[in-house]
């Protein structure tokens, strides 16, 4: 069955879909259209792009091959926070300090675009600041002390400190050790954003047209993307279709499909809940995510339930019983919501990298050929950034998007055939690693 396949059955039980329903329907390409840029694939980046583009005055049109925001962009555990999926060192190792440094100020210039897009653009996302980051023992808790205490001395980034004997007024679980608390992160209702950004593109004159797959390209110093029905013109794509390009557009880029992978991850989400119940478990209303490598991460809604994630699937095959697999996890970190029942469960893929690391670049002879991959499940903010850096580039200013563009990728080992069994082999390490 297909990635795309796989993703519908999953999200039958959204609950994202079931809050925020779609009120706009967008065309099937069925004609030839010219325009300055092209964007293949209508989620967070895509739009995030479109909208800079349009706003320097570009001709804009994008193709989705599904629906807008059907991908990992609508359906995430909206969690909008600082910082990479990659840890700092990465970054340092490969590009210096003061280019790591550059692009964690820019993870940060990412939460601010959000605020900056939902005010102007009237975006009712449910934003709720606030973010906590724990410790789930006391070795995790020296590493997470050491690196809390770098942040605020080498990149001016301070954050609260909560030792373990605060840590119970800050989260009613007797899981966590101790923790970090971020005013500047928080989370959102991810498809309202999305929904929320694909109007605002639109009122700018970007053309969106879903069920509209990318068959073949023609490239050269005027591109063409050809669809079922139509095709389009441009003098720039760009390709953020992230882990669902290789499978629909497969001769599109095949150069990049080694360097991502695609990742299977699930949530779930309550019934409703006593307003002050669920205050009693996270008073700060504050998203939650701990160190792990193989990690638990949750959040209030705005309708007062929990939604919680905590189950990733490296080998593609979605865990049976989803329902109960999430609320098993969820009674880890709260018995005492025995009695509450989960209402929602679903999930889909996502893409990660070798390293972690966001994947941008060009591709092509003429360098006209964009592409956005790899944001590993901590995309709800970076995926804003990354269109506003790869529209400044096609603007003529690629200081920034180059930046990024300078991070090494490798491919996954083991090819086609073995890449997803290594992967499973070493998750099991990590996991055996979170647990002893």
């Amino acid at each position: 069955m297909s990635f795309l396949a796989i993703d519908r059955e999953l999200t039958k039980d959204s609950y994202y879909a079931a809050t925020a329903p779609r009120e706009t329907a967008y065309a099937t390409l069925q004609e030839s259209l010219d325009a300055d840029v092209a964007i293949v694939g209508g989620g967070l980046a895509g739009l995030s792009a479109a909208i800079e583009l349009a706003d320097r005055g570009y001709r804009v049109v994008m193709l989705e091959a599904a629906q807008v925001g059907g991908g990992a962009s609508g359906r995430n555990g909206g969690q909008a926070i600082h910082g990479l999926a990659s840890d700092q060192s990465i970054i340092e190792d490969q590009l210096g300090l003061d280019e790591a440094r550059r692009i964690w100020r820019m993870s940060i210039e990412a939460l601010d675009l959000i605020q900056e897009r939902c005010a102007r653009f009237d975006i009712d996302c449910e934003y709720q600041a606030g973010f906590l980051g724990l410790s789930t023992k006391p070795r995790k808790t020296e590493e997470l002390k050491t690196w809390a205490d770098r942040m605020a001395e080498v990149y001016d980034y301070p954050l609260q400190w909560i030792a373990p004997q605060e840590i119970q007024q800050w989260i009613a679980s007797p899981r966590f050790h101790a923790g970090v608390y971020d005013s500047r992160s928080g989370h959102l209702h991810p498809l309202k954003y999305c929904l929320g950004l694909a109007r605002a593109a639109t009122s700018l004159g970007v053309r969106i047209f879903e069920h509209s797959a990318v068959k073949a390209m023609d490239k050269g110093t005027q591109l063409t993307l050809r669809t079922e029905a139509g095709q389009v013109h441009a003098k720039q794509v760009l390709l953020a279709g992230n882990v669902y390009l290789p499978e629909l557009s497969p001769d599109l880029a095949p150069e990049l499909s080694a360097r991502v992978m695609p990742v299977g991850t699930y949530i779930g989400c309550t019934e409703t809940m006593d307003v002050a119940r669920l205050q009693s478990l996270i008073p700060s209303r504050s998203a939650v995510c701990d160190t792990n490598f193989v990690l638990d991460y949750f959040r209030p809604t705005a309708d007062q339930r929990l939604l919680f994630g905590g189950r990733v699937s490296y080998s593609t095959v979605p865990p049976r019983s989803l329902v109960a697999s999430m609320r098993e996890r969820m009674l880890l970190s709260f018995p005492q919501l025995q009695d509450v029942g989960m209402q929602y469960a679903w999930g889909g893929f996502v893409d990660i990298s070798m390293n972690r690391a966001p994947d941008f670049g060009r591709l092509g002879p003429e360098q006209n050929i964009y592409y956005l991959q790899g944001f590993s499940g901590h995309g709800l903010a970076l995926t804003g950034l990354a269109g506003r850096v790869v529209a400044e580039a096609m603007h003529g200013d690629a200081a920034r998007f180059d930046t990024f563009a300078q991070l090494r990728h490798r491919p996954f080992p083991g090819g086609r055939l073995m890449r997803t069994p290594a992967l499973v082999l070493g998750m099991t390490y990590y996991r055996l690693r979170d647990m002893l």
